[in-house]
């Protein structure tokens, strides 16, 4: 058994001609293999068992000979993929299952009933270089490029991928020929497989935005170190994520996700800081301010094109006002461009952040300056720190909106930062509880959170209207100041809900 460290990158054409420069400048020596032609075929069966293993069975045929490998589930943090991997010589192209060791499999799986059901799902088929690099520290890397295509179901991408793997010595070395290779431009981690790419095509189940930022993955048992891990690793797989749907298909709603990402990694340093130091995360947090300034502008850029879609009320209201709409066409020209975004996507200090967050994860550098304190509190259960956290989160958003006062837009509009706060922390530590008290809990939160987004979007349509002597616009500000009397009636209504419903973490 081999066990993969490797990390992915996605390379444009521009780039790829650049590469072997690239590793020649880092390594001591450079031995350059030759290409290979590499045709591939990924097998499963009609009802996708392996894939719900997260098994990867595939053959492999070059220069007429074959093999099959088995991967089996691991880890992704950031661009690096660690999988256990089994590689078998093969006389045919069809994989034999049960020529690999019965002692690799999951406890309980059904491997000869699965042999033979299996059945090819997709192929890829590209051209490989490779090299091999040592470095001075006595590391040695693989580096491959891969270009060609994916091909399932009559349907086909492109392959254009570059992965560095440790063949043997230090991590650091790894990591530092990454940080090389994304200080070119148009080089970015990546984070889907071939194979997970593949499926994606042969189940007609592309690539699509989440609808929220979901729950962290959490199992009951965790300790607090178990949970910081779970958390940040889910979090930037969310930020991945969303830069992938976004060079799919480009959406104000697909960059809103990867912001939700951004502030979740930092929610995370902060709801841990009893083990997690705040020098220790000095850069990462100012890297992250960063990223999150770069994209500002995009809530904004929503509600411009919310107030300019036919399918809100805003549409007829804006139009009966020439002026304001030319004031909101031309905020909308100052937006960035796709073109913009796609140039941070692939900026060296977008890369080197998701990176350096990676290198964090995986070199456990939270730990560089702990003491005896941090060490125990590490190890307790991260549910009774939830508990804890949750029941003062609760007591003080009470405080903050006592159930006799009456609240205005101006009073919701002041309490956003702290309850959307207050419901991070139950995307980080929700799933240690049960599901339907969980969200029971929380649906009058995040209706009082949903109806602060929509006073902020009366709110900034009021700002472009001011200052104006106009008829219309004068009727626009009426008509607004209306629309938020029964928001905040509706937002009155799920308050007080949320003093009658039982806190779910008891």
């Amino acid at each position: 058994m081999d066990t993969e460290i490797e990390l992915k990158f996605l390379v444009s054409d521009a780039v790829v001609p650049l590469i072997p420069a690239l590793i020649t400048q880092f390594a001591k020596t450079v031995t350059n293999k030759p290409s290979r032609n590499l045709q591939n075929a990924y097998y499963d069966t009609p009802s996708r068992e392996l894939r719900a293993l997260d098994i990867g069975l595939r053959t492999r045929c070059c220069d007429g000979e074959c093999e099959q490998t088995i991967k089996l589930a691991g880890e992704v943090v950031g661009g690096l993929h660690q999988r256990p991997e089994y590689n078998l010589p093969l006389s045919g192209n069809r994989p034999d299952l049960l020529a690999f060791d019965a002692a690799i499999w999951p406890h309980g799986m059904q491997v000869t009933g699965i042999a033979e059901n299996l059945y090819p799902i997709f192929s890829t088929n590209f051209i490989r270089r490779t090299w091999l690099l040592e470095t001075e520290n006595g590391a040695k890397i693989e580096v491959v490029l891969d270009k060609g295509e994916v091909a399932a179901s009559g349907q086909v991408e492109p392959i254009s991928e570059l992965e560095i793997e440790l063949i043997e010595g230090s991590r650091n070395e790894l990591f530092a020929l990454a940080d090389k290779l994304v200080s070119e431009s148009n080089v970015r981690l990546g984070l889907y497989s071939k194979a997970a790419r593949g499926y994606r095509l042969a189940d007609d189940k592309p690539l699509k935005a989440s609808k929220s930022i979901g729950f962290v993955p959490l199992k009951r048992g965790a300790t607090q170190e178990q949970a910081l891990v779970e958390s940040i690793n889910y979090a930037i797989r969310f930020v991945q994520k969303h830069e992938a749907c976004y060079f799919i298909k480009p959406s104000l709603k697909t960059l809103k996700r990867v912001t939700d990402g951004i502030r979740l990694i930092r929610h995370t340093f902060w709801l841990f800081d009893d083990i997690v130091s705040k020098d220790d995360t000095d850069s990462l947090r100012t890297e992250l301010k960063w990223l999150l300034s770069e994209l500002a502008w995009v809530e904004n850029a929503i509600q411009l094109k919310t107030y300019t879609s036919k399918r809100h009320a805003y549409y007829k209201k804006i139009n009966s006002a020439p002026e304001l709409t030319q004031v909101i066409n031309d905020l909308k020209e100052l937006q960035p461009s796709i073109e913009d975004i796609e140039t941070l996507f692939h900026s060296t200090r977008y890369n080197r952040l998701l990176l350096q967050l990676t290198t964090w994860l995986i070199e456990k550098q939270w730990r560089k300056s702990w003491g005896q304190a941090e060490f125990q509190a590490a190890e307790k259960p991260v549910a009774d720190i939830a508990k804890r956290l949750f029941a003062k989160d609760w007591h003080d958003m009470h405080e903050l909106i006592p159930e006799q006062q009456v609240f205005t837009d101006k009073d919701y509009l002041a309490l956003r930062t702290r309850l959307e706060n207050s419901l991070l922390s139950g995307n980080c530590l929700g799933a240690l509880f049960d599901k339907e008290d969980r969200n029971e809990f929380r649906m009058p939160w995040v209706d009082i959170s949903h109806g602060i987004y929509e006073l902020s979007t009366l709110e900034y349509l009021k700002q472009l209207c001011a200052g104006q002597d106009d008829l219309e616009l004068t009727k626009i500000q009426s008509w607004l100041d209306q629309k938020s009397e029964f928001l905040v009636s509706a937002m009155e209504q799920s308050r007080h809900a949320s003093f009658n419903t039982d806190p779910y973490w008891f």
